[in-house]
């Protein structure tokens, strides 16, 4: 699947990953052949890996403080699914936060919980197959997993 392709899917999100949205993108995707699913799981999961550095990971929650008034961070599950809200967001966002991490901040806000883009290529390989998919993909989305987004974390 082409970048092009993948985003034209995201694009029928309408910028939410809602579960109403991701169950209509994984019905689109699941009546595609079982290689456009796998290209679309693989294009997903490199996005959310290229989205995987510090300097989005180290952005508190935007409407959440401490008791005390102060930031609160950013679980690594908070994080992957606000990597996915950027994600859904679509490309021409994806593509600004790279430039302005100020960009990628919004989406940090408990508003956006984008976790149900995670389930779409399996739903999608259920919904064609019939059968559950325990994919692997080249590149791993979970957080910390973009090493060279992590830098410090590198021994």
């Amino acid at each position: 699947m082409t970048w092009v392709d993948f985003w034209a899917l995201i694009g029928t999100l309408n910028g939410e990953a809602s579960e109403a949205n991701c169950q209509r993108l994984a019905e689109e995707l699941g009546s595609r052949s079982v290689a456009d699913i796998v290209g679309f799981a693989e294009r997903h999961a490199e996005a959310l890996y290229r989205l995987d550095q510090e300097k989005f990971g180290a952005l508190p929650v935007a409407d959440l403080t401490d008791r005390d008034g102060r930031p609160f961070p950013q679980s690594a599950d908070h994080f992957l699914y606000t990597r996915c809200a950027v994600v859904a967001a679509g490309r021409a966002v994806w593509e600004s936060v790279f430039f302005d991490v100020d960009k990628f901040a919004p989406y940090t806000s408990t508003e956006y919980d984008a976790e149900w883009l995670l389930y779409v290529p399996d739903k999608a390989y259920e919904l064609a197959t019939g059968q559950e998919w325990d994919r692997s993909t080249r590149y791993c989305f979970e957080t910390f997993s973009n090493k060279d987004g992590w830098p410090h974390l590198q021994n």
